[in-house]
């Protein structure tokens, strides 16, 4: 059986998350600590019992999903379980810079500050109602792409993910993006629906916050995962610490290919999908893709223990 983890992107956030991982594996707890340390305050009591709205901030839920992501790894190595057992490690959006720290590219708490920076510059990129993401259900990419290009009139709307065969999400200015919802509906889209969320991710629009990035990625020791990294420009596999850094600038602007890239996996005979972290989106998705595989979600203290019985 071959094994790749793949790690949770925003969307995925929750009050408690990974709480009871960190109350039954001290080396889970300790991740929280580190992550507490390296922004210089208690994200982890945001994390704990704080309020939704205010984790689901960009600049909070970034560092926070992959605190959480990263103490579920190291509460599975904890038990025995690690990247020796991996063939490649896949992140959704920010869950790269979280697969990018299990696999040893760079420290938790570089990371921690690289998401913080991340998100107050993607959120800063675009004013507040200026920007917007929708959802189309039932259409594929070449069709949702079209419809994207022909809503743009002269503003800014793309495909922003590439989720599974029938979910597509467009981004960019909020009067092209609704646009593209009508035109969607047209062409026989099951849903098309406005996402909430607080900037258009993953467009041109967000050119100022890859040029924040591109800085802030220069400061940071990178060195080669110590599994490849299925990257989410490319959908496939890079280990170049030099390409890696441009691929992490080329993905605030880029398209999160992640249908590509659980087909490449697939292709290369990974049968066994574990979502590391928040949530069960990506297992869901991953189902559609690849039928065949398997999916398994590493989030709480049973899900390990399952993991050890399998």
């Amino acid at each position: 059986m071959s094994i790749a983890f793949v790690f949770p992107g925003q969307g995925a956030q929750t009050i408690g998350m990974g709480q009871a991982l960190a109350a039954e594996w001290p080396a889970a707890q300790a991740v929280f600590d580190e992550v507490d340390d390296a922004l210089g305050e208690k994200l982890s009591d945001l994390i704990r019992e704080g309020d939704i709205e205010t984790l689901t901030l960009t600049e909070n839920a970034q560092p926070a999903l992959m605190a959480t992501s990263i103490a579920a790894l190291r509460a599975l190595e904890a038990e025995g379980i690690g990247l020796d057992r991996v063939s490649y490690v896949a992140g959704h959006s920010l869950g790269e810079y979280s697969a990018l720290a299990a696999a040893g590219t760079f420290s938790v708490a570089d990371a921690a500050r690289l998401l913080r920076t991340r998100g107050r510059a993607m959120q800063k990129a675009v004013p507040v109602g200026q920007g917007a993401m929708a959802a189309v259900l039932g259409l594929d990419f070449d069709t949702v792409t079209e419809i994207a290009a022909k809503a743009a009139e002269g503003q800014v709307c793309q495909v922003a993910n590439e989720n599974d065969p029938a979910q597509n999400v467009v981004s960019g200015d909020k009067e092209a993006v609704e646009r593209a919802t009508v035109l969607a509906k047209e062409a026989g889209a099951k849903r098309a629906l406005l996402l909430p969320v607080s900037a258009p991710f993953h467009c041109a629009l967000m050119a100022p916050a890859a040029e924040v990035m591109a800085g802030a990625l220069q400061e940071v020791q990178m060195t080669a995962p110590k599994v490849p990294l299925v990257a989410n420009v490319l959908a496939e596999a890079v280990t170049d610490p030099a390409q890696i850094r441009d691929l992490l600038i080329r993905q605030v602007t880029g398209q999160v290919r992640w249908k590509t890239s659980v087909e490449w996996m697939a292709a290369q005979g990974v049968t066994s999908f574990w979502e590391i972290g928040a949530g069960k989106a990506l297992s869901g998705m991953i189902r559609r893709i690849a039928k065949e595989a398997e999916t398994r979600s590493i989030g709480a203290p049973d899900d390990i223990k399952a993991a050890l019985e399998a």
